[in-house]
């Protein structure tokens, strides 16, 4: 910033990011393929560099005390290097939707109406711990023929700015301006007050990180918000459902990754099959370490199911009935309402049995966060009715809420989840950060 007031500063980088969005709005797919491969070459060109500045995030990050799940989102480990440079690349194979002209009609008049698919223009990114995001934000801004402000989590400054050097030199490698993606070198907070305030730069901002961070920003922000609160996710093991399969996903859902905010963290079990269910996964939960709240229902359930071997009764929870039982190292307790709610991001699950379908919509319907919700079931009427019925920016059948990502969708990257239901719903990729203009063709008709 050197003399630079925290104002001058900010409003600085987005006078450079709004001359830069012009560019970047003009700029020829092949320049923008050309920018994302150079961006995948150097990432895996310097792995090894980039661990030396993310190590210094980590040992910082676990001096101050932060939890084991923020840490494990701070890690640039070679295989996550490697999927944001496959990002790139298949962000590079796919076709450029900027210029694209839909919808195309004529009209009695004469004239010809349809719509233009556009760049958004300039996007502010505020986000936090993992620094994959910014390679993330970078590639899709490319892409999309955007400009982007990108302001890190303070955990991970020196991985961002080592990950942003790269962003820059692949841009001017290409013929593109560097200020098309700038990233905030201060941790000073006031920068992300004046960023959200700046409507005569900034066109939306992208709040990525924890609760209170993005309702902070919603409350705040003078410019649009594409957001997400949290990921409180749901598996419902229907019946009938293939219970190997049920119990292969059900496990894979909550346990592949704990701090996601795709991970599964309600899981709600028809009444049918939740004998055989619960056993079965409880013994793999168990065995993982997981700890199980649950409805009184299933509490019992997995007391009387799990083997004997499995179950390690403490002076407490014999006192206390079945309200507190350890299996292994894994504490199963009875669920709160409050649990119903929770998004977790560590080795907890809330487990209730449902009567069937309805319960289950309508729990999923009042207790989730609308982020993306499964359906383990061989009956194929509610498995379209549960995709019709419930309210989230993604719904599944048959696997893992964990899916519910950018890169697996196709979409080369992502952005961010949104759960709000206008301009961008679900994992945002290049075509939630464009807008729509309309287009009118004419051969010198006039309006009578």
């Amino acid at each position: 910033m050197n003399a630079l007031t925290t104002t001058e500063y900010t409003h600085a980088l987005g006078s450079q990011a709004k001359v830069a969005s012009a560019h970047m709005a003009a700029a020829s797919t092949a320049t923008k393929n050309i920018a994302l491969r150079k961006l995948a070459a150097l990432l895996r060109e310097n792995t090894q560099a980039l661990q030396v500045d993310n190590a210094r995030d980590i040992e910082r990050a676990i001096a101050n005390g932060l939890s084991a799940p923020m840490v494990d989102r701070l890690k640039l480990t070679p295989k996550v290097l490697e999927t944001c440079a496959q990002g790139c690349e298949q962000l590079a194979s796919m076709a450029d939707v900027i210029g694209e002209i839909i919808g195309m009609k004529q009209q009695p008049s004469g004239i010809r109406v349809g719509q233009m698919r556009v760049p958004i223009g300039v996007f502010g990114m505020i986000f936090e711990s993992r620094p994959n995001v910014t390679i993330e934000a970078a590639s899709l801004s490319i892409k999309s023929g955007n400009a982007c402000i990108l302001r890190g989590g303070s955990e991970a400054i020196e991985s961002n700015k080592a990950l942003a050097r790269l962003v820059q030199q692949a841009l001017t490698e290409s013929g593109l301006p560097a200020d098309a993606v700038q990233l905030v070198q201060t941790t000073d907070r006031e920068v992300v007050g004046q960023l959200i305030t700046m409507p005569q730069y900034v066109d939306v901002i992208i709040p990525r990180g924890g609760k209170g961070l993005i309702e902070r920003i919603s409350r705040d922000a003078k410019v649009p918000v594409i957001k997400h609160l949290d990921g409180n996710c749901h598996t419902y093991v229907d019946d009938p459902c293939d219970i190997e399969m049920a119990v292969k996903v059900a496990d894979n859902a909550k346990t592949s990754k704990y701090s996601p905010c795709n991970a599964t963290e309600g899981l709600l079990v028809a009444r049918g099959v939740a004998a055989e269910f619960l056993r079965r996964i409880g013994a793999v939960y168990a065995a993982k370490g997981v700890e199980m709240r649950c409805d009184a229902q299933a509490l019992q359930i997995l007391k009387e199911n799990l083997p004997p071997a499995h179950v390690e009764y403490e002076q407490d929870a014999i006192n206390s009935g079945v309200n507190s039982v350890h299996i292994g190292a894994a504490r199963l307790s009875l669920a709160t309402e409050q649990d119903w709610f929770e998004e977790y991001l560590a080795p907890i699950i809330s487990i209730k049995i449902v009567d069937g379908l309805d319960e289950a919509i309508a729990h999923i319907n009042q207790y989730s966060s609308h982020h993306t919700d499964a359906i383990l079931t061989r009956d194929h009427q509610h498995a379209q009715r549960f995709l019709r019925e419930v309210d989230s920016a993604s719904v599944m059948v048959n696997t893992s809420t964990r899916f519910a990502d950018g890169f697996e969708y196709g979409l080369g990257a992502e952005i961010g989840i949104s759960t709000d239901k206008f301009h961008a719903r679900g994992p945002v990729g290049i075509e939630g950060l464009t807008s729509l203009k309309y287009v009118v063709l004419g051969d010198g008709e006039v309006r009578v």
